[in-house]
């Protein structure tokens, strides 16, 4: 195979990138850490395809808090889940057909009282005590009511109270401030219907991660202009950026998405940032040891050769890989 000298490997993929083979097949490639799709639904996916086109891991959000509890545990993809949207009254995704009743909570009460009917408390318990990771808020006054800044901030302050970190859709005027006034953690998209300015993007660079989804805007090239040059310069301004495609948004088949890839490469996210955003454990701090991701066959040669050459990637256990690091 051509090109396995691991320095060169590492230099274009990053330092957890080598050559490598599979111990059982001996099929050569190159071997790289477990890949994460940070924002899928699993309602609306066939899950069962994610780990064999390259995704070990997947956070749900936005679906049945009691079925995701439910789950069984172990396997892979390995899964963590917000549970249900919370949002205001009547606000998105309510009454959204993608969105059954069990995937959303009204949030009618800044209540920060555990048990209060409709309450801000009573809401992040509820995911909490399914087993959630994250706490997922819908902001978005293009399709509806919204939190106010009150009632967000009662949210923030529960979940943080529990160890959990909040990520926000964002959508319409003014969605990216009111979360960054709220500490909302991150976003589950990058702000794609305004352009952002230079203060709210330093801002947002030092205090949230956003979650990629640059793909879904193809038939909105207003929208995909606004999220390629927010999420390029949230990257230049030392943001956290993770790869995540929205996948049950539209029809795509579940696994790696070459066309999200190809739109963080064109951002700038690109050689081992693009690596580092597919393989960042967020929302948790444990990395998952016990698989890797495979690309079988030669490695790339050029930066704008890996978005299309990580389409090929699959899940791999680690005890049955074989690195070469000579």
């Amino acid at each position: 195979m051509l090109h396995t000298d691991p320095f060169a490997v590492r230099e274009l993929l990053g330092p957890d990138a080598a050559p490598g083979r599979r111990a059982i097949t001996n099929e050569h490639g190159i071997v790289l850490p477990a890949f994460t799709d940070h924002h899928v639904h699993l309602h609306l996916i066939e899950e069962q395809d994610l780990a064999p086109h390259g995704v070990a891991a997947a956070v749900d959000l936005g679906g049945d808090p009691v079925a995701l509890a439910r789950r069984p545990r172990g396997g892979f993809p390995r899964i963590s889940y917000a549970g249900a949207f919370l949002t205001a009254k009547g606000g998105y995704p309510v009454g959204r057909p993608w969105a059954p009743e069990a995937v959303w909570r009204e949030v009618a009460d800044a209540s920060p009282h555990p048990g209060v009917p409709g309450g801000a408390a009573t809401a992040v318990d509820e995911q909490a005590a399914c087993g959630a990771s994250v706490i997922k808020v819908a902001l978005n006054s293009a399709a509806g009511p919204v939190f106010d800044a009150e009632t967000l901030a009662v949210v923030v302050a529960c979940a943080r109270e529990r160890g959990l970190p909040v990520v926000a859709h964002v959508e319409g005027e003014g969605m990216t401030r009111l979360a960054l006034d709220a500490g909302v953690d991150a976003l589950a998209h990058t702000p794609f219907s305004e352009r952002l300015g230079i203060r709210v993007t330093s801002r947002a660079a030092a205090t949230q991660v956003w979650v990629s989804t640059l793909d879904i805007h193809g038939d909105d090239p207003d929208a995909a202009e606004n999220a390629a040059l927010n999420l390029a310069a949230f990257r230049e301004a030392g943001g956290r950026v993770v790869y995540g495609t929205d996948l049950g948004n539209g029809d795509r088949t579940a696994g790696i998405q070459s066309g999200e890839l190809a739109a963080l490469d064109r951002a700038g996210v690109r050689g081992p940032a693009l690596i580092a955003a597919l393989a960042d454990p967020w929302p948790g701090t444990a990395t998952t040891h016990a698989v890797a991701t495979f690309v079988p066959g030669e490695p790339p040669e050029t930066l704008d050769e890996i978005p299309g050459w990580l389409g090929a990637a699959t899940v791999v256990p680690e005890e049955e890989i074989v690195r070469d690091e000579h």
